[in-house]
């Protein structure tokens, strides 16, 4: 469905991602794995055509991405949930959601049923702002942003970081079902190695912008995870 062949991508001068190729199977969750700063964040940001320059080529099917901007990028089918969230404080609930709907190919602009099943809470509280939800409740806030997009693929970035631990399982579950109820694929940044062997089909592991090992969630052994992730 999605596959990087030899990208390298840079901030300015600084060369972060070194022929990077990876295949991402359609109706998976793919997990990108390894060490702060080896470049998971950029991968993403490549994905979405936010870095300042890229080499090699990405291809989602039949289309190449590479010289898209991003909102050509959401429109076909990318949804980006960033690591710390960026929902608008300001902006309602509903407004934070409907502001996802934009990157929709067909031009809908309402809150998706999907949504309202997932995340009641949300649901039941559109005119509240996003700035007064505690942090589990605005990355929820976010995902549904991003499901109001209707995508073919999410893009996740540490979903769990800074979360209360009494809603991180909600959030892992919901990830989840939105691959295995809803067949949304899902590219996951994530350094929770047991979450990532419960909810991933595969794996890419990254050290100094390169992936190192890639494979089927089998394979993620203890040793690879010691060697990469290990402090």
């Amino acid at each position: 469905m999605l596959a990087f062949a030899h990208v390298d991508s840079f901030y300015d001068r600084s060369h972060i991602l070194h022929d990077v190729c990876l295949d991402v199977p359609e109706g998976r969750i793919t997990a990108v794995l390894g060490r702060n700063g080896t470049g998971k964040t950029t991968l993403l940001k490549t994905l979405m055509g936010l870095t300042d320059r890229m080499k090699g080529e990405i291809r989602l099917d039949a289309m190449d991405l590479g010289e898209l901007p991003t909102f050509r990028r959401a429109r076909a089918g990318i949804a980006y949930v960033p690591q710390g969230r960026e929902i608008i404080p300001d902006f309602s609930i509903r407004e934070n959601i409907l502001m996802g709907s934009f990157a929709r190919a067909d031009g809908g602009r309402e809150i998706p049923p999907l949504v309202a099943e997932l995340f009641p809470y949300l649901m039941n509280n559109l005119n509240r702002n996003g700035g007064v939800l505690s942090g589990g409740q605005q990355q929820q806030l976010a995902i549904a942003r991003a499901l109001a997009a209707d995508p073919k693929i999410v893009l996740l970035d540490e979903p769990n970081e800074g979360i209360q631990p009494s809603i991180v399982e909600d959030i892992e579950n919901v990830i989840i079902r939105l691959n295995r109820d809803f067949g949304i694929t899902v590219i996951l940044v994530e350094q929770n190695v047991s979450f990532v062997r419960r909810a991933a089909h595969r794996f890419a592991m990254m050290e100094k912008g390169r992936v190192v090992a890639s494979g089927d969630i089998g394979e993620l052994s203890d040793a690879l995870v010691h060697r990469h992730m290990a402090v």
